[in-house]
């Protein structure tokens, strides 16, 4: 395995618990006062529902246009692995945005475009704006994507000590760092077969970006980041990794839904065959709300290169419970569910 080169940087004075800061392309958080807006319901009996009681999860069909020319321009259906790398450099270009000063870039614009007559143009201004309106609420004003509270009472409680960490379809590998903050000492294995990933979604995360963790020589916590993470990156499809049952965490975040319910059992699979006796199976998918349609159907264009669907938390539940997992902790955060298994 070959490790990401990692830049040495300075740790910043003003990172100390309770610090926030809302800068122009993500926020900083380390507040550590309730609400941790994590809504449990691990009180769940899964062994009772069935699907005529919860329903099928929701599919999103709206495709991104980069989808459709190429798949007009090939004469076919654009492959997963393709969509996949489609999706990462689009996705990747909201998180280096500077949205404030997009936004006023935007706005004259319209205005520009309007002032000559120009209304194509004009409307494909407006339709920039309302995407980058959606995604500074999403990301800036409610730190939905990283979600660093909500993660971190997901997280809680492992009964593990310097963790091995695998993070299946790793993209820009946050979760694995808030991890390894939590439960610091161990190592993180990100796993992508989009080298992008590794070269800028996770190699370029932004070095000053702080984690809050656990200091184990004091009990307190302790602030962390990038560089202080031991962690290798792979690129390479999750069917090929040689691994045998070496893990104490496999994770995945917004994996399982997308595969269709006929392959569901391989995405389940691939957590299981990883995992040490008594290992910890996580798992994230996006939650099936108002705000989460509206969002894949405004950012279509960024997002919908490939089969996805949003699921409630007792969907997602449940098919964990058919593939053979004992769920120990399930809940909401704020743009996810999430649960917490081991193998049955």
């Amino acid at each position: 395995m070959e490790s990401v080169p990692l830049t040495k940087n300075k740790k910043d004075p003003k990172h100390e618990i309770g610090y926030f800061e809302r800068l122009p392309t993500h926020v900083r958080d380390l507040r550590n006062t309730p609400p941790d807006l994590f809504e449990d319901v691990s009180f769940t009996d899964w062994s009772s529902l069935s699907w005529d009681e919860v329903n099928r999860p929701y599919k999103v069909d709206k495709w991104a246009e980069g989808k459709k020319k190429w798949e007009e321009e090939h004469g076919e259906r654009m492959g997963v692995k393709e969509g996949w790398k489609h999706f990462n450099k689009s996705f990747h270009q909201l998180f280096i945005k500077d949205v404030p000063e997009e936004k006023e870039q935007t706005r004259s614009a319209i205005w520009n475009r309007l002032m000559k007559l120009d209304i194509h143009g004009a409307g494909e201004a407006i339709e920039e704006l309302v995407q980058l309106l959606v995604w500074n609420k999403v990301h800036r004003v409610e730190d939905a994507i990283w979600d660093p509270r909500g993660k971190r009472a997901l997280f809680e409680g492992l009964d593990v000590e310097k963790p091995e960490v695998l993070f299946l379809g790793a993209a820009d590998g946050y979760e694995a760092m808030q991890l390894l903050a939590q439960y610091p000492g161990g190592h993180a294995v990100l796993v992508d077969y989009d080298e992008f990933c590794k070269t800028d979604r996770f190699g370029k995360f932004p070095a000053q970006y702080p984690f809050l963790g656990n200091n184990p020589a004091t009990g307190n916590q302790k602030v962390y980041y990038k560089e202080d993470m031991n962690i290798d990156f792979v690129v390479d499809d999750i069917r090929n990794l040689k691994y045998g049952k070496e893990f104490d965490i496999v994770v995945s975040i917004g994996l399982i839904e997308h595969f269709p319910d006929e392959y569901k059992h391989e995405a389940f699979d691939m957590h299981r065959q990883f995992l040490k006796p008594g290992g910890y199976a996580i798992l994230t998918t996006p939650r099936n709300q108002l705000r989460s349609k509206a969002f894949y159907t405004v950012m279509s264009d960024y997002m919908n290169y490939g089969y996805r669907e949003l699921m409630d938390i007792h969907q997602m539940g449940l098919y964990a419970w058919e593939h053979g997992f004992e769920i120990l902790r399930a809940g909401y955060i704020k743009a996810h569910n999430g649960l917490i298994c081991k193998v049955r």
